[in-house]
């Protein structure tokens, strides 16, 4: 997982005390990128530069909460981005609705979800964790599809409840929610993006 490599704390004391705390770490993952993943992507594909090998370029968490449209459950909109905060440990920008639709009573504006986009080595350590923790706690789980691919070389795969990672405990819960993830990568194709995930450790089914 992500290895903490440097934390810096500074205090100041004046009329309001201050703190202000940076942490900086690497993701064990793009070190394996680095030196393992991407020789086997040139030597499979044959490329002519190193900068052609695919990479991961971002993932996008999205969380949707139809019912904080609605006054009253304004508060699981709170919820929502308090838990997708705590799995990506960044803080999420929440959605609202392009347009009303009226059969759903929903109007233009109106919160409706919340949305993450990780990069760099937040993005690593995420997919290291969704992989190798929370993937393999989903009940009798057998491997996530290959036919989720964009045609593009991206991947979207969607969890049912947000239960399967470790941060979020279980009897804090009020309500399950599942997520979308898409992971967008640099490669030209499906075939070198599914080769990319798998080397990174996406449990593909056979």
């Amino acid at each position: 997982m992500a290895k903490e490599v440097k934390k810096e704390v500074k205090k100041e004391s004046s009329s309001k005390s201050s703190k202000t705390e940076k942490v900086a770490f690497t993701s064990e993952l793009r070190s394996k990128y680095e030196k393992e993943v991407k020789p086997q992507l040139i030597k499979k594909f044959n490329y002519k530069s190193v900068m052609q090998a695919p990479k991961l370029e971002k993932i996008v968490i999205n969380v949707g909460v139809g019912e904080a449209a609605v006054p009253a459950n304004a508060k699981a909109l709170d919820e929502a981005v308090s838990e997708l905060m705590t799995i990506t440990g960044q803080k999420p920008v929440v959605t609202k609705a392009k347009k009303s639709i009226a059969n759903f009573k929903l109007r233009q504006g109106v919160p409706i979800g919340a949305k993450v986009t990780l990069r760099g080595d937040y993005m690593y350590s995420f997919f290291e964790k969704l992989v190798s923790i929370a993937l393999p706690r989903v009940r009798d789980f057998r491997g996530v599809s290959k036919n989720s691919f964009d045609g593009r070389g991206n991947y979207t795969l969607g969890v049912k409840e947000q239960l399967i990672f470790p941060e979020i405990d279980y009897d804090k819960v009020s309500k399950i929610r599942g997520m979308d993830i898409v992971i967008v990568t640099t490669a030209n194709s499906d075939e070198e993006a599914h080769e990319l995930l798998s080397l990174l450790g996406m449990p593909f089914q056979r």
